[in-house]
């Protein structure tokens, strides 16, 4: 089944210089973000960051102290949520207890005087959509956890709004219906081509699901893009550290054309150019890469496109699917390494004297971070 009528109300949607202030806490600051038409978007962050803030003025829950927010070319700025063509489901699914599952999935439409018969028969074809089929004279509290997920969905999209706002719906369930539901949610927003504004601090969650990630601190944006890019060729130290684990030096950067270096004292170290900003050349940054980049040798590399850094093995994890490495460099920092169980590869021991190598197209270089620590806001931002 394809909702062709929800295709229709297909819209960018836009954020222009959009900041929001508790007193004088400022959960987000002068934000712009265009969300494209049909996209699926995760607003990725720890506590604090100002994502859950950022869903709340999309919603029309929270008024933006400055700045503007557009649907297409209307401005829904000042507009209350029902007047915004937005459903929003919440971390608590927010059903109604004493209504069936079929009346809580009509219940939106209901409101929009749309006629019973009309209602019972959308709801339906919702109950289809999510595996549900069977189950509309139930009430919520005789569904699991992943059950009543759906039904919260199913509700939200049988309005067919043009943006579905999702804060942490997943929250509540354990770790095997998670992945489970991140499949089916999937499914869900390319089956229904509505666009998705996906709330989460879970970074496999939106590496999994998104087309695009807007990676956020301190109610700013840090990293923005599809996940290999935002993964791969991170911007700054925060976003380097959050998604995902990196291994980062401190060092002096002198950015060439195609090829630049960064001095770290004990070792100089190479990067691809075409991603580092060029208003770092001279300055102070850290040079990173990712542990599944890298591999262990006796021996130093050869190569002209390897990076190659001595160090000692301080711990050895076997961990079945392969073997976790911390590695003290030259200079005394900690560097972690990803070796997968391929069978027949050297397992090397605490105390061995190694080389860490891997290829220079696989470094990063980005701004250090002032202060990794996110603000804390009293609004129960997640």
């Amino acid at each position: 089944m394809t909702m062709t009528t929800g295709r229709q109300n297909l819209t960018r949607v836009r954020l222009e210089g959009v900041t929001k202030s508790f007193g004088d806490m400022v959960a987000v600051d002068n934000l712009s973000l265009t969300i494209e038409p049909g996209e699926f978007i995760s607003l990725l962050g720890p506590s604090g960051c100002g994502k859950t803030t950022t869903l709340r003025m999309l919603g029309g829950f929270e008024d933006p102290t400055s700045g503007s927010i557009y649907f297409g070319d209307r401005n829904v700025t000042d507009l209350p949520p029902h007047k915004r063509d937005v459903n929003t489901v919440f971390q608590s699914y927010a059903l109604f207890p004493h209504l069936s599952v079929l009346e809580n999935i009509a219940f939106g439409l209901r409101r929009k005087k749309v006629s019973k018969e009309e209602a019972r028969r959308r709801a339906g074809e919702m109950l289809d959509l999510v595996d549900l089929a069977g189950r509309g004279d139930r009430r919520p509290a005789q569904l699991s956890g992943g059950q009543q997920q759906r039904v919260a969905l199913a509700r939200a999209l049988v309005n067919q709004p043009t943006l579905l706002l999702l804060d942490e719906p997943m929250s509540a369930l354990d770790a095997k219906l998670r992945k489970h539901m991140q499949i089916e949610l999937q499914r869900l927003q390319a089956q229904v081509g509505i666009t998705f504004l996906y709330v989460t601090h879970d970074q496999e969650e939106a590496m999994t699901m998104s087309d695009r990630i807007v990676v956020m601190n301190q109610g700013h944006i840090e990293g923005l893009g599809s996940p290999a890019t935002v993964y791969e060729h991170p911007t700054t130290e925060f976003v380097a550290s959050f998604l995902g684990a990196s291994n980062l030096l401190a060092g002096v950067l002198d950015r060439g054309e195609t090829q630049s270096q960064v001095n770290c004292g004990a070792v100089v170290l190479r990067a691809p150019s075409d991603h580092i900003d060029a208003g770092l050349n001279g300055r102070a940054v850290k040079v990173g890469v990712r542990p599944e980049k890298i591999r262990i040798s006796e021996t130093a590399s050869a190569s002209g496109d390897e990076n190659s850094l001595p160090g000692r093995v301080m711990v050895s994890t076997f961990t079945g699917v392969g073997v976790s490495y911390i590695v003290e460099t030259v200079g005394g920092e900690e560097f972690t390494v990803y070796s997968q169980n391929l069978g027949g590869e050297p397992t090397w021991r605490v105390g061995d004297d190694v080389h860490m190598i891997w290829p220079v197209r696989h470094t990063f270089v980005v701004a250090p971070s002032e202060n990794n620590n996110s603000q804390e806001v009293e609004d129960n931002d997640n």
